[in-house]
């Protein structure tokens, strides 16, 4: 077989599970990772659906499972913390079909995966791109530069292989009006299973037990101009929005301002036309970012096997083996992008009587789904005498 090279741009989940299996199929295949370490901090993601399957096969299921958050439920409070809605988390009752675990967690494991085959470049960013016949020739900020037969884009919503090979990020990236800043919480909470979540209008506050490392998460709606690069913005934006708050609010600003490892970003949408231009192919959120709401890391996983499995079908005719992912991933992110505005307003009314309105709906709800369990219980008993 002629060694065929591809160069993934990203060690996040899409990056390292493509990785993987472009590996396995037999791609000579080296990871460029702008971080020099795995950032701790972000909010907890799920592995469900058809992502389940691919763990399974790449040996990582039993290690996620016991990674587990084990959150079960999202509660609602107010300003005293007194419960005032509920919400089941857990989309299956068999915990063997889905698990929520820390985003660090998922990264680690899949990068372990993809480091026993692949080539991991740490601290270094592409700079150039140039495509001819043959191959793409890659310029790196750090590393010589280094040929390869494919470039994969898998470097988030603010993708720098989409910005050299598409155009600037304006061309693609919608927003969403609102705001998302993440930080560790200082102690566990009492329920480890439940995660409390506190809304004024606009806003919300939300402590996430994290499986005993526990997080707040500042969800927020504004139109602020806002550059991802200024830390310092983020920061302000955050203090100024939340300033003189109720629940926990004054705490979680503590660890908000005292922290060295705090997360900020603009909750976006990105839409890009076609995701592939030559040799260059984009996945996971730098092709089709569902951002915070949405099943941004099952897809980011089910993406990466499809790709993967698009180019070991055709590993001498890159355009069929990418005309071939896009068409079949599209298919599996429409309906997620779609569900994005109803979460936003589940968890960040814009007004006092939405939240009113949300709690009154999840409480209606919950009272039936109790009357038809005990129905349920009922009739198996009286099948059962």
């Amino acid at each position: 077989m002629v060694d065929r090279s591809v160069l993934v741009s990203g060690g996040g989940i899409a990056g390292s599970t493509a990785a993987y299996w472009l590996a396995k199929a037999g791609w000579s295949v080296t990871i460029v990772e702008r971080a020099a370490d795995t950032r701790s901090s972000g909010n907890p993601v799920d592995v469900r659906g058809a992502a389940v399957a691919i763990a399974r096969q790449m040996g990582i299921w039993p290690r996620l499972a016991e990674a587990a958050t084990g959150v079960e439920r999202l509660v609602f409070v107010d300003a005293d913390g007194r419960p005032q809605a509920t919400i089941r988390t857990r989309q299956r009752v068999d915990r063997r079909e889905e698990v929520e675990v820390a985003r660090n967690e998922l990264v680690s494991l899949l990068l372990e995966k993809a480091q026993e085959t692949s080539l991991i470049i740490r601290d270094d960013s592409i700079t150039a791109l140039h495509q001819d016949g043959g191959g793409i020739d890659v310029e790196f900020q750090r590393t010589p530069s280094r040929r390869f037969d494919l470039v994969v884009g898998a470097d988030g919503a603010h993708s720098t292989v989409r910005r050299l090979a598409f155009g600037p990020e304006e061309r693609f990236s919608r927003p969403f009006g609102m705001f998302v800043g993440t930080v560790r919480a200082p102690t566990p909470i009492e329920d480890p299973r439940t995660v409390l979540l506190y809304n004024e209008p606009g806003t919300s506050l939300a402590i996430h037990p994290a499986g005993g490392k526990p997080g707040f998460a500042f969800i927020f709606r504004g139109q602020h101009d806002f550059d991802y690069r200024d830390a310092e913005q983020g920061r302000r934006l955050v203090e100024s929005t939340y300033a003189g708050g109720g629940w926990l609010t004054t705490l979680a600003l503590e660890e908000w301002g005292a922290s060295g490892n705090r997360y900020f970003d603009a909750v976006t949408r990105v839409d890009v036309p076609q995701w592939t231009a030559g040799r260059v192919v984009l996945l996971g959120d730098a092709a089709s970012c569902i951002s915070l709401f949405g099943e941004g890391s099952s897809s980011a996983i089910v993406g990466a096997k499809t790709l993967a499995d698009a180019i070991a079908a055709h590993p001498d005719d890159h355009t069929a083996a990418f005309a071939g992912y896009e068409h079949t991933h599209r298919k599996h992110v429409r309906p997620l992008q779609r569900g994005a505005g109803i979460a936003s307003r589940l968890l960040v009314p814009k007004t006092r009587s939405g939240i009113t309105m949300r709690n009154a709906v999840l409480n209606a709800a919950g009272s039936l789904r109790r009357g038809q369990r005990t129905k349920d219980e009922l009739r198996h008993r009286n099948e059962v005498d």
